[in-house]
């Protein structure tokens, strides 16, 4: 299981990663978010060479990851190609063209939780493009400006994209 080989990468991590295991065991559909308060999402580090992207969330007003809640018939990879792409109008893709899980996170969302799975996707330099619906505020950032802004759990995750890229480990299973 995709969770289970996943190497978290501090404290916080490790933390949502023994809640993941833990509700997952309990949870007769973890992808159906009319199924239980607690269900799986899928969000996106989107990296390029001008850094990474982010949107401002239209509800919460503050910077984050594009990503959302699992469709049926979809994997959580797929889930975070499709929110990325309605998000931000980019055109992206897993890299080397396999899903790569870079970080976990669990978080309250209003009256549920999030059990978040956040993939690396890649994208070309070209600007956000949000359609109508979506937040209009999309960007690039660069890693220092993103990490300035970001909460706590997407710090992580900045820092985990970063250290992945670095690494040049950048291909898993989903």
């Amino acid at each position: 299981m995709l969770v289970e080989r996943h190497r978290a990468r501090d404290e916080r991590e490790r933390d949502a990663r023994s809640r993941f295991l833990a509700e997952l065991a309990q949870l007769p559909r973890p992808l159906d978010r009319d199924a239980d308060a607690v269900h799986v999402t899928a969000s996106a580090v989107v990296v390029g060479s001008r850094g990474t992207v982010l949107h401002r969330h239209r509800r919460l007003g503050r910077w984050l990851q594009p990503g959302g809640h699992v469709e049926p018939g979809e994997s959580p990879s797929q889930a975070a190609l499709r929110e990325t792409v309605e998000e931000t109008g980019l055109d992206v893709g897993h890299p080397q063209g396999r899903p790569r899980l870079l970080h976990l996170d669990v978080h309250p969302a209003g009256d549920h939780v999030h059990l978040d799975l956040r993939f690396l996707l890649v994208a070309d330099d070209l600007d956000p493009r949000p359609p109508p619906g979506e937040s209009p505020d999309v960007r690039w950032f660069t890693w220092e400006e993103a990490e300035a802004i970001a909460d706590e759990a997407l710090a992580g995750a900045l820092r985990a994209a970063r250290d992945v890229l670095r690494e040049g480990e950048t291909a898993d299973v989903d």
